[in-house]
């Protein structure tokens, strides 16, 4: 058995989109920040940017075909605070909330739904 202990556990997310500009402009709009796009590899994408390139986890959305709703998996992405603001982004923007009226009990974190 390996020790292993990775700086992050996750590397690399990939969300699946079937509206691209409808989504880029969700997630612009919900946390505030420009995905950048990149058409050099064989579909086009928008990546999520951290703030340091070469350590930070980071991801992309791309053309494809979502999970159905309820189903798939969760990612959890950093909003600006506070979260009541996201949240409310969220809505103004055509997302929906489904998680309501919880205390967060773990460091500061921003959770945002699935789009």
């Amino acid at each position: 058995m390996s020790n292993f202990t990775p700086p992050n556990v996750a590397v690399w997310f990939e969300l699946p989109v079937s509206d691209m500009e409808r989504a880029k402009g969700f997630y612009n709009a919900v946390l505030q920040t420009e995905l950048k796009e990149d058409d050099t590899g064989p579909n086009p994408m928008a990546i999520f940017v951290a703030e340091d390139e070469k350590s930070g986890v980071a991801g992309h959305l791309y053309p494809g075909k979502p999970a159905p709703a309820g189903s798939g998996n969760t990612v959890h992405l950093a909003a600006p605070e506070p979260l009541e603001s996201a949240l409310d982004r969220v809505r103004e923007n055509g997302g929906e909330v489904f998680w309501r009226d919880r205390q967060l009990t773990c460091r500061p974190v921003r959770l945002l739904p699935g789009y």
